[in-house]
């Protein structure tokens, strides 16, 4: 590396092969949870590489036994914010939407290696990123959709298509790796013991091509999906994020919350048998 990176708390850098840099989701003990503090950390350490000329390619990795369960439900989301968002209703959505757009308008592209749980917030990260490689035992799904609201990243139409992402949405079920190849939110699967020289492997294929060229190869592709309404449809997403947090459900819910988040979690998928309820140790 040949950019200035500080030392981070919730994330770690390293240097996996030439032009490569790759971040590492860092709280293992709270399945990656993205607390805005952790956000903080990642954002600058992408924006950073991206300005870094030793860098051609960034991959997104989760420390432990997943890529991330979501975001940090257990802090205040409204302090610390890597990035400044108008508030206001629908302010989180928004702020999220913002971040996923920083992602997809770096210059340099960026791989997610996804393994364990990819849920919430943590498959919203992903799908920011230009291309995907899972663990065939990975779980990608939106659980919140079962009590609080639909994504606040509205990626799963434009993804996956409209009646797979519906089938998602309705159920708040999960796909396996192999399925999310299949349906298109992944590039590659691999058994997770050879997830990462896979990923590396992609990693260093995309980082033979200069920077200078390869910026305008991955800006060619956003810019067919924004003349299709891509950017159009997922900020309009926020609008119904912020509808659905108006619901008698949701508002129940939050109360659940506020009493802990791990029982209202597993009161949320006890009668769907799957996530955290579904062995006694995915907790």
């Amino acid at each position: 590396m040949s950019g200035d990176y500080p030392e981070y708390k919730f994330i770690s850098i390293d240097t996996p092969g030439e032009w490569l840099l790759r971040v590492t989701l860092n709280r293992p003990e709270k399945r990656n949870a993205l607390s805005n503090e952790l956000r903080g950390e990642l954002f600058d350490a992408l924006e950073r590489a991206d300005r870094d000329p030793s860098v051609r390619a960034m991959i997104i990795r989760g420390a432990g036994k997943c890529f991330s369960a979501g975001y940090d439900l257990a802090s205040d989301t409204r302090q610390n914010l890597p990035y400044h968002t108008s508030g206001g209703d629908g302010f989180w959505p928004r702020h999220v939407v913002d971040g996923a757009f920083k992602i997809c308008d770096l210059a340099k592209p960026v791989i997610a290696q996804v393994h364990g749980f990819c849920l919430a917030g943590g498959s919203e990260l992903a799908a920011a990123c230009d291309l995907v490689c899972i663990a065939d035992s990975a779980q990608v799904g939106y659980p919140p959709v079962r009590s609080i609201s639909p994504p606040d990243n509205q990626f799963f139409p434009w993804v996956i298509g409209m009646r797979r992402a519906m089938m998602l949405m309705l159920t708040g079920d999960a796909i396996d790796g192999h399925q999310a190849v299949e349906f298109g939110f992944a590039n590659l699967v691999f058994p997770e013991a050879d997830l990462e020289e896979g990923t590396l492997d992609l990693a260093r294929r995309v980082a033979k091509i200069p920077a200078d060229l390869q910026q305008i190869n991955k800006r060619s592709v956003h810019r067919q999906m924004d003349a299709m309404g891509m950017r159009a449809g997922i900020r309009a997403g926020t609008e119904m994020q912020a509808l659905a947090t108006h619901s008698a459900t949701t508002q129940a819910y939050i109360q659940e919350l506020m009493k802990g988040v791990t029982g209202a979690l597993s009161k949320r998928d006890e009668q769907f048998g799957d996530y955290r309820t579904s062995k006694p140790d995915t907790e």
